[in-house]
């Protein structure tokens, strides 16, 4: 039973990382309809860039802001340049391509500066476990989950309460409708990029302490969290939050109890079910469109 808790603690820390990710797809996603093929790939030049300022002496917590910035502009960036020629020609696939791309541009350029070998990101927080409820928790997953939980908040927060918020939320509801009330949608598609590239850099330094930080780790994370964007519906916070938990649990418990060489499959299955019975997601709704 201990282990069986002890694999549950750290598959919800896992699993909120994939959310922090999938929830940036959702970001995205509202405003454009468009998704950033390369938002694991956010995540990982946050780690990369996280663990230069570090090594160059800056304090963790102060590091924490100036990765978010940076992610900020680097999630601009991807807009501006591979997101909004696609929009403006109104391509269905350009979009796809352009992000992809980046995503692949920005692997390569991380290869060269920083190396191919995977680095030892140094811990904020003591590394000697936690005894919560008969089982033991690193300090650093709690601040994993924590810091999750407390991004997503923060962002709804401002979409509900601010002005610029409300923006974000009324080009979500209706894009053609804003543009009519004057709001600026494209300078707000720009911003939920930015927005969605610098929660995936903050979930690259949350994570980094607890593995290993290379130009390859965000891949796989970011191919995870769009399964759980899908399996919890693009359209629902609480459904990436539901659906990351689920896959980070379903890895770790597979993981022990069959192989590590399995750990992937729950998830793909999960997927792959959700897309046959309910193909909006666990918590996503239909869209009618009237023609």
């Amino acid at each position: 039973m201990t282990i069986l808790l002890q694999l549950i603690y750290s598959g919800i820390a896992l699993g909120m990382i994939y959310a922090v990710i999938a929830f940036g797809y959702q970001l995205t996603f509202a405003t454009s309809g468009t998704l950033n093929f390369g938002q694991g790939e956010a995540l990982m030049l946050g780690a990369m860039v996280g663990l230069t300022l570090v090594n160059l002496g800056v304090n963790f917590w102060l590091m924490i802001p100036l990765v978010c910035v940076f992610g900020f502009v680097q999630g601009a960036f991807v807009e501006r340049i591979g997101v909004r020629p696609a929009i403006r020609i109104k391509s269905e696939f350009g979009w796809i391509m352009s992000t992809i791309a980046l995503g692949i541009i920005f692997k390569n350029v991380a290869e060269n500066v920083w190396g191919r070998d995977d680095l030892r990101f140094p811990s904020p927080l003591p590394e000697s476990p936690l005894h919560v409820l008969g089982a033991n928790v690193l300090p650093m997953e709690l601040l994993v989950v924590g810091g999750a939980v407390l991004m997503m908040l923060a962002v709804e927060f401002f979409n509900r309460r601010s002005i610029y918020g409300k923006a974000v939320v009324a080009t979500s509801n209706d894009r053609d409708a804003a543009g009519l009330m004057g709001i600026n949608t494209g300078l707000v598609i720009t911003f939920s990029y930015a927005l969605s590239s610098l929660t995936a850099a903050f979930a690259g330094v949350l994570i980094a302490p607890l593995t290993l930080t290379g130009a390859t780790m965000g891949a796989v994370l970011g191919l995870k969290a769009f399964a759980v964007a899908i399996i919890g519906g693009l359209s629902s916070g609480m459904g990436v939050l539901v659906g990351g938990v689920i896959l980070g649990i379903a890895e770790t418990t597979t993981g022990f109890y069959l192989s590590t060489g399995y750990k992937d499959v729950p998830g793909l299955v999960l997927l792959l079910l959700v897309l046959a019975v309910k193909p909006a997601g666990l918590f996503g709704k239909t869209a009618i469109k009237k023609v």
